[in-house]
């Protein structure tokens, strides 16, 4: 244990900071693991944000967030989006076979 009284303050406000990255850390996980399962725009904008402060905060490097950016991009483009010209339109054939 610190003797000094800055040291002690040191230590303490050490815990705070020790806290605050492991919430951070925590959550881009998670919410790494919801946009992998469900690669929706919602869950990866969520995640480009954490990877962001992430990295700002030096908890993880900065092409690390770049790397998952980019990995999280790819699969919104893989994913198929449907278009006003995909939907079904009615055909005019079948009124005429009644």
């Amino acid at each position: 244990m610190p003797v000094i009284k800055s040291a002690k303050k040191k230590l303490r406000k050490d815990k705070v900071r020790e806290k605050r990255n492991l919430i951070l850390k925590t959550g881009l996980k998670k919410a790494l693991n919801t946009a992998l399962k469900k690669p929706t725009a919602e869950t990866i904008r969520k995640v480009i944000i954490l990877a962001d402060k992430n990295a700002k905060n030096n908890l993880i490097h900065k092409n690390k967030a770049a790397r998952l950016k980019s990995r999280l991009s790819k699969l919104i483009k893989s994913t198929p989006k449907k278009k006003l010209a995909d939907k079904p339109q009615k055909s005019k054939s079948s009124k005429a076979k009644k």
